[in-house]
């Protein structure tokens, strides 16, 4: 593989959803954004040795609420967000 085709992660998203503020690329961050959060709340509720049942009942959610996130099915309003 030559160098001349390897980019810049900014540059391969650049060059598939278009400049920041494109449409295409707001969808892209609203979805990468989304699948950061699912992923962070994971890795915490893991590092904390907490259950899927046990975070619910701290947050004051569903179980299923909390793995919805962290697949990244469901989005987090920022009330919710802010108790997680």
């Amino acid at each position: 593989m030559s160098k001349k085709n390897i980019a810049t992660l900014d540059t391969f998203i650049d060059e598939q959803y278009g400049p920041l503020g494109a449409p295409k690329r707001e969808v892209f961050e609203q979805g990468y954004n989304a699948f950061k959060v699912g992923l962070l709340l994971h890795e915490a509720r893991l590092e904390k040795g907490l259950t899927l049942e046990e975070l619910a009942k701290k947050a004051g959610t569903t179980k299923s609420y909390i793995a919805r996130v962290e697949k990244n099915i469901k989005e987090v309003r920022f009330p919710r967000y802010k108790k997680l």
